[in-house]
């Protein structure tokens, strides 16, 4: 158990009323969670403000209050604290909890629009296969060594984020790798953490539903980089116009990776196949199993990150020649002669990315069929880039439904259409089932052509109206050109 003046150390408090020696069982942001013991934290949320459940939270059990602003009435026997920033206190609380962790490992966090989650995984295979007890949280799955516990999140909220660290020190991990999204940024999510180093992939157009602007979505990342220790480092991507701002009123030292700029750590793509890909670093010629420009800049942050927490150079990079990489990116299936490639691209640059990297390994005989959708209640204004990308980049290309969550698939596929050229209208589908899309993918394949699935990698499930269907693409493909053998 602990005290409650003890877990409130670095908070920014404004004022207190009641008794600072209570003992604490838990720490607790949804009153729902709330039990006999429990300090319930009052966080304003993007949907609902937890202040308007401090009552609730009470009745409860919780005899101890943490809020942004007080209540009108007061009562008698709980202790109420006053903070500047709710969401931030709870970080800082959440941390001094569980004995503060991140103090006692060494955890690095990776930023950026798209690569977060291959420059994480990558981090945490190379790690095991060099020895280390390594933990990992990203958007697939969290882990411990080996074992695996379910991600719902690509940044778990602040309690569990701290309580997953405490347990990675319980199990003797001396390393753990971490997504931090740009919501999570702002929500306090990685509030009272220490940082060993943070990375910056890049950046482009996302998520400004929530931000609002792009330069919104900027200052997000660049947050998690103002708030780095001296003792950290910073390594940034500086062939993203964007890596450099990251490093602005950033205490921490300074590093870049790079293709086409002068940096710290810099590769040559020598050659660039569906079978691998093979890049010069410090005149050494190394084969990776990886594919495209974008895994390159995602292996040498790997590279980066490893080379500045001590390790030998030569031995990362003979490591990290075997490894594949994250579930869900750029994950080929080859039946019948047709190659199929499910990947996570929900973003338009993700996507042109993917698709120049196919295009640059034809050898020109074959056909490309892109399947891609785009998810409900996000980011409209991307919906038509999506589309214009996927038509411009592929020999047919066929629009249908991603996650529509809320909205009308049909709606969706709209905006999604408004991108299509007049004379791309010929090479363009529009088949709202998904499994349907597929389907016809291959069905219009013939041997050796290639099609991409775009759009959910990993993921397992269709969000439909707030229900999660299982669906997984390379699932279906597989079946569909496994049906294609025995016609």
């Amino acid at each position: 158990m602990k005290v409650l003046k003890d877990i409130l150390y670095k908070v920014s408090l404004t004022s207190t009323t009641g008794d600072m020696e209570l003992g604490l069982n838990a720490i607790v942001f949804d009153s729902r969670q709330v039990t006999e013991g429990s300090v319930f934290v009052a966080i304003k949320g993007t949907q609902v403000d937890g202040h308007e459940f401090i009552e609730k939270a009470i009745g409860r059990g919780a005899q101890s209050i943490v809020c942004e602003q007080l209540p009108e009435k007061l009562i008698d026997g709980i202790t109420y604290v006053e903070v500047v920033n709710s969401a931030s206190a709870l970080g800082i609380m959440a941390s001094n909890f569980y004995d503060n962790p991140s103090e006692q490992i060494k955890v690095v966090a990776i930023t950026g629009t798209n690569g977060k989650t291959t420059t994480a995984t990558l981090l945490h295979q190379l790690f095991m296969r060099m020895g280390y007890s390594t933990g990992l949280l990203s958007t697939v799955e969290n882990k411990i060594n080996e074992t695996v516990i379910h991600a719902t999140h690509t940044t778990p909220d602040a309690v569990s984020v701290q309580a997953l660290l405490r347990k990675m020190v319980a199990e003797g991990c001396t390393h753990c790798f971490m997504e931090a999204s740009s919501h999570a940024i702002v929500q306090e999510r990685v509030a009272g953490l220490k940082l060993a180093g943070a990375v910056f992939t890049n950046i482009s157009h996302d998520h400004l539903d929530y931000h609002g602007t792009f330069d919104a979505y900027i200052k997000a990342k660049k947050k998690l980089f103002d708030e780095l220790p001296k003792d950290a480092f910073a390594l940034v991507n500086g062939d993203d116009k964007r890596g450099a701002v990251m490093l602005q009123n950033c205490k921490a030292s300074h590093q870049y990776f790079a293709l086409k700029s002068p940096a710290d750590f810099k590769a040559k793509i020598i050659s660039n196949t569906l079978e691998g890909l093979e890049l010069e670093i410090n005149g050494k010629l190394i084969w990776f199993r990886m594919i495209g420009a974008f895994n390159a800049y995602n292996l040498l942050a790997v590279l980066g990150v490893t080379v500045l927490l001590g390790e030998e150079e030569d031995e990362v990079l003979r490591e990290l020649s075997g490894i594949r990489g994250a579930k869900g990116r750029f994950d080929r299936i080859s039946i019948a002669g047709i190659t199929a490639i499910v990947d996570y691209a929900h973003t338009p640059d993700a996507l042109d990315n993917v698709l120049k990297t196919i295009n640059g390994a034809r050898t020109g005989g074959e056909q490309l069929i892109t399947v891609v959708g785009c998810g409900g209640n996000r980011d409209k204004t991307k919906r038509p880039v999506m589309a214009k990308i996927a038509v411009q980049e592929s020999d047919k290309a066929i629009l249908t439904s991603d996650n529509p969550r809320f909205e009308q698939p049909e709606e969706i596929l709209k905006d999604m259409q408004t991108g299509v050229g007049p004379s791309e209208i010929r090479k363009t589908l529009t088949i709202v089932d998904r499994r349907e899309a597929i389907k016809t993918a291959c069905m219009l394949s013939q041997k050796g052509d290639i099609i991409l699935i775009a759009g959910k990698g990993h993921e397992d499930y269709q969000e439909v109206k707030g229900v999660k269907h299982h669906f997984d693409d390379t699932e279906v493909v597989t079946e569909f050109l496994q049906q294609l053998t025995q016609s």
